[in-house]
């Protein structure tokens, strides 16, 4: 029994002394592997850089509005009628005085050969009378009469060919139409709709701003218009006019721009975001917009800066800098805080940053920097 006990003992011994074994071995592998790690560097990640510089940026301001045309009319009728002829097609461009729509005039138009019947027969009286007068054969009084009906007689006349007038509708401008809202053979109520008539170039930006921008407004000077269904576009115009008084409820006074719109891109009624430029101007910091790295804890940049290390070998790593922020043009940004001139700045490749991570600087590739960028085809 004792010698069973002592093999028992034994093997448990020997058990202990192989994991034992394999423990230690495992451990001085895997503080060898930690300290291969330790002397290891992470791969410097690629990125594109750009110096911060200072520009001169003109003063500007801000405000919303609506384009409106310069001039802009529904083409509506004066006289009800059947529509007998439809000369325009919807968005069709028209000249001024351009046929439109015709109404039926067929019987305005057999009265009127009756009318000037009576008018020439009216003249031939008329002739007669004056022939009698001067032989002295009647009175002054027939005389009258005479030139009294041949008057009534022409203006009856006159009056049909009005009425045939008013029945044939055209352009009182020259524009671009809307939608035809008549057809062939309808019966027109008088001041019935026919069709919209915008004079679209140039064309009116119509906004408003403080009345404490007044004294900074006046006729001629720039304004930059965009316009959220053409992006990255900019539309440039002049102030032709303030409202002559300033809005009672709302303290803001009226601003009127005129734009050139020959390709008729700009319709009425398109929401405008108005740039009014001041004479001027702000020097500060700018960057591209693609530099600027957006935290729910606040936007921040990452600066290339160069280190030594204890060989003496020098190396680029970025720190990360918390900024502030302000007015955007085109692909560059303000930065009012957290940046000095001449810094270096991460612009591309910032997903794979931290800071302190090693970089190599690669600018054969830069994102856009122009504060008003020109897009093709526009």
């Amino acid at each position: 029994m004792k010698l069973m006990t002592k093999r028992i003992l034994g093997m448990v011994a020997a058990v202990f002394l192989i994991v034992g074994a394999i423990a230690a071995y495992k451990v001085q592998s895997i503080r060898a592997l930690q300290s291969r790690m330790a002397g290891m560097k992470p791969p410097a990640a690629i990125v594109s850089t750009t110096l911060a510089k200072r520009t001169s940026w003109e003063r500007r301001l801000h405000a919303v509005g609506t384009l409106a045309a310069v001039q802009g009319v529904t083409v509506s009728n004066e006289l009800a009628g059947i529509v007998a002829k439809i000369a325009f097609e919807s968005g069709q461009r028209v000249g001024e005085g351009e046929l439109l729509v015709q109404l039926d005039t067929s019987t305005d138009e057999a009265q009127l050969r009756g009318l000037d019947a009576q008018a020439q027969l009216a003249a031939i009286t008329l002739e007669r009378a004056r022939q009698l007068r001067a032989a002295n054969t009647n009175s002054q009084a027939d005389l009258d009469s005479a030139e009294a009906q041949q008057r009534a007689a022409v203006a009856a006349a006159d009056n049909i060919r009005a009425v045939i007038g008013k029945k044939t509708i055209r352009s009182p401008f020259a524009g671009v139409l809307g939608i035809r809202l008549v057809d062939l053979g309808q019966f027109l109520p008088a001041g019935g709709s026919i069709a919209a008539l915008q004079a679209l170039d140039p064309i009116y930006a119509e906004f408003t701003l403080p009345q404490q921008a007044v004294g900074q407004l006046k006729a001629g000077q720039a304004v930059h218009v965009a316009i959220d269904a053409f992006p990255g576009t900019t539309f440039s115009g002049t102030i032709n006019a303030l409202n002559s008084k300033v809005d009672e409820a709302t303290r803001n006074i009226t601003v009127q721009a005129t734009l050139r719109n020959p390709d008729g891109r700009l319709i009425p009624g398109m929401f405008a975001s108005v740039d009014v430029v001041l004479p001027s101007r702000d020097d500060m910091i700018t960057l591209p917009q693609t530099a600027i790295v957006y935290n729910p804890y606040g936007s921040a940049v990452y600066v290339v800066e160069s280190v030594r290390d204890e060989a003496g070998t020098v190396s680029q790593v970025v720190r990360q800098h918390f900024v502030t922020l302000g007015e955007t043009r085109g692909d560059q940004v303000a930065v009012v805080k957290g940046v000095n001139a001449g810094e270096e700045i991460v612009t591309a490749g910032q997903i794979k940053l931290r800071n302190g991570s090693p970089v190599q600087v690669n600018n054969a590739s830069v994102p856009p920097d122009n504060a008003a960028p020109t897009p093709p085809n526009t």
